[in-house]
């Protein structure tokens, strides 16, 4: 696994952003970046579950749906996904479908469950076990940064 450089941590800061701007509008804390492999931003993105109505309405769903409508599947695949929280089992199979291979993200679920009030509405897997049963792999870096990313949540 390839360790977290000045550019991953820049990213993963965008990210947790990004968040800021969810929760601000009412949307759950949640924002993502995809970077391509020359390191040009492709798409950001933003939950949207409240103001869009929509429950699939999460930040790496809503960049994946993104991403898919710019980029070749080429491109995709070189890419790296930063997500201000690891992404839920919903969006890892988005995540895998889409082709990206390497995806970092800040706070850990396990952390991000226990700041939220208990719906029974989660699907307590890590995208890592999700991820690691594709026919193809995807590589998984964090948490990294989860004090920041937990402020979102505490601001």
């Amino acid at each position: 696994m390839k360790a977290l450089d000045e550019v991953d941590i820049r990213y993963l800061r965008r990210a947790i952003g990004l968040s800021r701007v969810a929760r601000d509008k009412g949307n759950g804390a949640y924002g993502a970046v995809l970077v391509g492999a020359d390191g040009q931003v492709l798409a950001e993105a933003e939950n949207s579950q409240v103001t869009d109505r929509d429950a699939t309405g999460h930040a790496e769903i809503n960049l994946v749906r993104i991403a898919s409508k710019r980029v070749d599947a080429q491109t995709l695949a070189g890419a790296t996904l930063y997500a201000s929280a690891e992404p839920c089992a919903m969006c890892a199979g988005a995540v895998f479908w889409s082709g990206v291979k390497r995806v970092v993200y800040a706070l850990g679920s396990e952390r991000n469950y226990a700041m939220l009030p208990p719906s029974g509405a989660e699907l307590r897997i890590g995208c890592r076990e999700i991820l690691g049963r594709g026919g193809h792999a995807v590589e998984v870096a964090g948490p990294a940064l989860e004090d920041e990313a937990a402020r979102v949540f505490t601001e």
